[in-house]
Formats: structure tokens, sequence, C-alpha cells
């Protein structure tokens, strides 16, 4: 798929789940390797942002889902797969890669304050040369926390738990 289709697919999304008022605007924001992020600019932010962003989280499911089906699988083009299809094309600028959608900022406000929370947390651990325990989070919050202390020589992260009772648990294992 091409950005400019993706853009379509966003705005398309947003007016079929709700009744949005006022213009929506799409632009996107960056790419790292495996993530484009789309910020949307709306006057009616609170639709999706209602009992801590659920509608958002739903958008963004449903775009990835269907940015996955109309883009050409890297399976497709494996030997035990039957080989190439030239029919396909062989690299697109979206395989592979994910996409997230922010609304005002909202994810983006979101992603700090997890990380100024596990930079107290991460601070605790090392002061107490202690396990810190850190509440209940989505997958996609935890991979944040993993990757913001990935660096960190004297600390290491483990989820721990089952279901929406799966938390990070910040381990001091001092100076390497």
């Amino acid at each position: 798929m091409q950005k400019e289709e993706i853009h379509n697919l966003i705005k398309g999304l947003i007016n079929k789940i709700t009744e949005v008022s006022g213009d929506i605007v799409v632009t996107e924001e960056g790419t790292s390797k495996i993530t484009t992020w789309f910020s949307v600019e709306t006057k009616t932010p609170y639709l999706f942002l209602n009992r801590d962003g659920e509608a958002l989280v739903a958008l963004n499911h449903l775009a990835r889902r269907i940015v996955e089906a109309k883009t050409p699988s890297p399976f497709r083009h494996s030997p035990l797969a039957g080989g190439e299809n030239p029919a396909l094309p062989r690299e697109g600028f979206w395989e592979g890669h994910s996409i997230m959608i922010d609304i005002n900022g909202y994810q983006k406000k979101k992603i700090e304050n997890i990380k100024a929370i596990v930079y107290m947390m991460a601070e605790r651990a090392r002061y107490f040369k202690a396990n810190i325990e850190i509440d209940p989070m989505s997958a996609y919050e935890r991979r944040i926390v993993h990757e913001f202390l990935a660096d960190a020589t004297d600390l290491q992260t483990e989820s721990q738990g089952v279901g929406p009772s799966r938390r990070v648990v910040i381990k001091y294992i001092g100076s390497v």
C-alpha cells in the first residue's frame, strides 16, 4: 500500500466509525525501522480518547489489519510456498512495517508519561537495590518499558503475570 492510500484509509475509517465534526487532517509524523506514525488532528478527539483511548486502540488495530491484508506477505515469496509469484510485488514499503495512528498527540503524551514513570521506578530500583514492580500494562506499553531500559547495564526488565494483570518487573542486577 502507498502512503496516500493509508491516509485515505485512516480518514475513511474515522468517518465510518464516528460522525466527526470538522476536517480530519492526517499527516505522516515520523518513520522508524518498524513503525510509521500518522498524526490525526480533529476537533472532536474525545470520541476516540474516552475510556483510556479504547477507541483509538481499536482504530489502530483495524487500520493495521487492513494494511496487512492489502500488503503482500513475505511468505508468498518463499520457496516453501511455491517460489516467486511474478504477479505480486517483491518489495513494498509496508512489508514487515507497522503503522501507529495518534489523535491530537494523545499517544505521544501517553508514551512520555510511561517513560517518566519508568525512569522514576528505575531510580527507585537503583536506590534501594531491589526489584520494583510496575502496575499492569498492555503489551505495547510493556514493550515501551523494555526498550526504554534496554541500555541500562545495572537493570534488567522482565514481564510477569498472566492476562490483564501482566506487569513489568525492573530487576536491579548491579553494575556490570
